[in-house]
């Protein structure tokens, strides 16, 4: 199991992590607020202004303050992969 440090202390775990985006487009909007509504929405940026939304596969959608190529260059490359 790897964890990735999403801010302020804050793990989540690579092997269940389906995609890291902007939020700024329209669509990741919508699946942001239909998180929030579902109560599957996980705000981890404590107050900052959010530059990430992580989408699980248990279709939790997470909201770091870390930038997506921040994020992303952290996660070890898959097993056989360079």
């Amino acid at each position: 199991m790897q964890l990735l440090n999403i801010g302020f202390g804050n793990m989540v775990n690579t092997e269940r992590l389906v995609a890291v985006v902007s939020p700024d487009s329209a669509p990741i909007k919508r699946l942001v607020q239909d998180a929030r509504e579902r109560g599957a929405l996980i705000d981890a940026s404590y107050g900052r202004k959010t530059r990430a939304v992580l989408v699980m596969d248990s279709d939790h959608v997470v909201l770091s303050a870390y930038e997506p190529a921040a994020l992303t260059g952290a996660v070890p490359a898959p097993k056989g992969e360079v």
